[in-house]
């Protein structure tokens, strides 16, 4: 079955956000308009999901396609993040407003899945249910090859009575092997170590080999009581398991890609490629040039994420890397509570080649915002 659930809610905040003109406001309207690649053909963010979806021990499951703004509430409070987790802070997390965010994690589909009314009375019946979840979500991030603030997750879960079954260990194990296989073919070597995460307990994370180097893919684990009993399920009569995935990184290590933009790009030279298990070749690496920027700024206010954004909205996507290179505090040149910070820009264009002219001119400009923006002093 496959259930979209449309709120009244999310329209209003849409239509408030669409009416303000504020930097933080025009760039979350950028980010909600750009392209879902789990739901664009060609795209092995798509492909990805098709694959998984399509495994035997998934077609019984439902899809669900959840709002993108949700309430703090459904984002945070009920999935047993604590009040001084670092995703609640607005240096982390996109704010609609103060009481409503961009969704950071798919797993926020737990809530509207329960509230169905269809899955009500399946639970109702003792039935076991399962879902699949997948699309953009939003958390403020550095810039480098390897990030960025829009990206793509997968989460399923499966519920059923313990009177049916209890969930173990190797249920967990078993369901991130199918999706590593389904992504990196039978033949992956894979290891499992113990995790942690606020809404499942025990948890536990996948590795796979790639070029002879173990790297994280996926993560799983039991679904806390605490958390089912918040959603209105009875965690005494009940167990699930529930799994998530960055799909961004799954396509760049099965892809081999240097460059997470190239998953947006429209050049057909590299969309061509862009297939999962086939190694991608440079079509053209245009120049890189390099700028530094270093500013004075009061450091009780500065948020190194907010000011990624700031970077991001000048130079675009052609901001290949930013990479601090110093920071230091001295109360007797700089003023108390004043710190330098001085960060080294990589611009380069994935279309073009990038000019000096050019560059100096993108480069001037991000000094101004500093200025204006961060209320910097730049150096």
């Amino acid at each position: 079955m496959e259930i979209k659930v449309d709120t009244a809610e999310e329209t209003r905040l849409l239509a408030e956000l669409d009416k303000r003109t504020d930097a933080e406001a025009l760039r979350m309207k950028r980010y909600l308009d750009m392209p879902d690649l789990s739901r664009t053909d060609g795209s092995p963010i798509g492909e990805m999901v098709k694959r998984i979806l399509a495994l035997p021990a998934f077609t019984t499951f439902d899809t669900i396609e959840v709002p993108q703004i949700i309430s703090t509430d459904i984002g945070f409070d009920l999935f047993d993040f604590p009040m001084d987790h670092p995703a609640r802070s607005k240096s982390d997390t996109y704010y609609a407003d103060d009481n409503h965010i961009l969704r950071t994690q798919m797993t926020v589909m737990w809530y509207y899945y329960l509230h169905d009314e269809k899955i009500k009375a399946r639970i109702a019946n003792n039935e076991p249910v399962g879902a699949f979840a997948f699309g953009k979500v939003y958390r403020k991030d550095e810039i480098d090859r390897r990030h960025m603030n829009v990206f793509h997750q997968l989460d399923g879960w499966y519920l059923i009575p313990k009177e049916q079954g209890e969930i173990t260990r190797a249920d967990l194990e078993k369901v991130l092997e199918d999706t590593a296989k389904a992504v990196f073919g039978n033949d992956i070597k894979y290891r499992f170590n113990p995790d942690t995460f606020p809404y499942t307990d025990p948890s536990l994370e996948m590795e796979v080999e790639i070029n002879g180097a173990w790297v994280e893919v996926n993560g799983a684990g039991v679904v806390k009581g605490s958390v089912l009993d918040k959603l209105g399920v009875d965690s005494s009569k009940w167990t699930g398991w529930a799994f998530g995935l960055g799909l961004e990184r799954l396509a760049i290590i099965s892809t081999e890609l240097p460059d997470i933009r190239l998953l947006w790009s429209d050049d057909e030279r590299v969309k061509k490629q862009l297939k999962l298990g086939t190694k991608f070749k440079e079509v053209s690496k245009y120049p890189a040039i390099v700028r530094d920027i270093s500013f004075i700024v009061d450091s009780a206010i500065f948020m190194p994420n907010n000011y990624f954004d700031v970077v991001r909205d000048v130079v675009g996507d052609m901001a290949e890397e930013m990479a601090l290179v110093d920071e230091y505090e001295n109360a007797d040149k700089f003023g108390a509570g004043k710190k330098s910070y001085a960060y080294r820009i990589t611009y380069r264009a994935l279309d073009r080649t990038l000019t000096d002219v050019e560059v100096n001119a993108i480069h001037k400009k991000l000094e101004q915002e500093t200025a204006d923006v961060v209320k910097a002093t730049v150096r």
